[in-house]
């Protein structure tokens, strides 16, 4: 199991400190030296989300400066973008080839890429019909390969006419990065495992159970799969927050309980998570149903239909209904089905047993989390960071 870094450069206000006007520099500040550290330390790719107007929750707007600058001062850590918003009111696909073909030439080769759909809060901030960005995020996968690897391209669709353009640069990778999808739903990892991409399980919320589920989702339908680029990334990825500490009472004394309960509380926030939730529940339900079988998701769905509601969704469910849940109570539910590996480095490694037996190929370690300090993050990063060549003993 390789073991990344997982950034969305949080900083809640009770960080910014009296000094409130650099608050935002001194992150930045913050997360280079983190990425320093983890170059040092042996993680394999430094993942940077993309994410617009989330104040506290999240400061990554522009990710692909933050990784060249990532790349810059490191050398054998890997850059990530985890992901690209793919919607075309984001970022058209013409501009994310460019972006990404650039960033790989200035890291020397050391850039993969994601693509993801967002959310109802950003589709609204940039005028998006949430029933197209699907389509749009498997039409930028389809063309970004194309656009990389030949002279001239072209591209007809509801969305895009492009006629006979050459997009340059080329990337420096043979021949291109390697593709990754963000994957929340059964419907997506199977949409990336079709696709021949990497799936980037982005839910701290999901049992190992569930992580299992999906990873067998995946894995069936990639042995089906059309590849969208010119070859196949057969890895999964998860994140979830790990805080290694000198004990376990010193990981609850920088704050990680806290942590867990505001990054919980923050995420269901900012996304909207009841909407959300609705929109995605009308496209599992209209998976079941498909008169078609619905693919493997439908076939998953149906074999799933008379499961037990978790501990963990009634924990969403109150966030979603707009109460706020305390750090007791996420923690126990999080810790009950192995959400998040958090200690001493004895117990980091055994939570991090756990995800590896789990059929995981990577792990992307969520260090920077909340308000805890960055002294304590540097301190996980470094206490997880000497337990790498136990789980990849290829790690540089």
């Amino acid at each position: 199991m390789k073991v990344d870094i997982f950034s969305e450069m949080q900083q809640p206000k009770e960080l910014w400190g009296p000094d409130v006007e650099n608050h935002e520099h001194r992150l930045f500040e913050e997360t280079l030296a983190q990425a320093k550290l983890a170059d040092e330390m042996g993680y394999g790719i430094w993942w940077e989300v993309e994410h617009h107007t989330a104040v506290e929750f999240s400061y990554s707007s522009a990710p692909e400066i933050m990784l060249t600058n990532i790349a810059a001062n490191t050398q054998n850590l890997r850059v990530g973008h985890s992901a690209v918003l793919s919607p075309f009111r984001f970022n058209h696909p013409i501009r994310v080839a460019e972006r990404a073909a650039f960033l790989d030439h200035v890291s020397n080769g050391r850039f993969e890429l994601g693509l993801a759909r967002s959310t109802i809060p950003e589709w609204r901030t940039f005028n998006i019909d949430p029933d197209d960005t699907r389509d749009q995020m498997q039409q930028a996968f389809e063309m970004i390969p194309k656009m990389w690897t030949t002279e001239d391209f072209s591209w007809k669709s509801d969305f895009y006419e492009i006629n006979n353009v050459s997009i340059i640069p080329k990337p420096y990778q043979k021949p291109h990065p390697k593709l990754w999808q963000a994957c929340s739903s059964p419907t997506s990892f199977e949409q990336a495992g079709r696709n021949g991409v990497g799936a980037l399980g982005v839910t701290l919320w999901a049992s190992l159970d569930q992580v299992a589920e999906w990873i067998g989702l995946y894995r069936d339908a990639i042995k089906e799969c059309e590849p969208v680029g010119e070859e196949i990334n057969d890895q999964v990825a998860f994140f979830t927050f790990v805080h290694a500490a000198e004990s376990e009472q010193q990981a609850m004394e920088n704050g990680a309980a806290d942590a867990a309960a505001w990054y919980t509380n923050g995420a269901f926030t900012f996304f909207e998570a009841k909407e959300s939730f609705v929109l995605t529940a009308r496209e599992l339900e209209a998976a079941a149903a498909d008169p078609a079988g619905g693919g493997l998701t439908g076939q998953f769905l149906r074999e799933h239909a008379d499961d037990a509601v978790t501990e963990a969704q009634l924990i969403v469910a109150k966030v979603m209904e707009g109460e706020e849940v305390t750090p007791e109570e996420v923690w126990d539910v999080l810790s009950k089905q192995h959400s998040l590996i958090v200690g001493s480095q004895d117990q980091v490694r055994e939570g991090m047993k756990v995800y590896q037996e789990a059929g995981i190929d990577r792990l992307m370690s969520f260090h920077q989390v909340g308000a805890i300090p960055h002294e304590a993050i540097m301190k996980s990063i470094r206490l997880t960071g000497e337990l790498i060549p136990e789980f990849d003993p290829d790690a540089r």
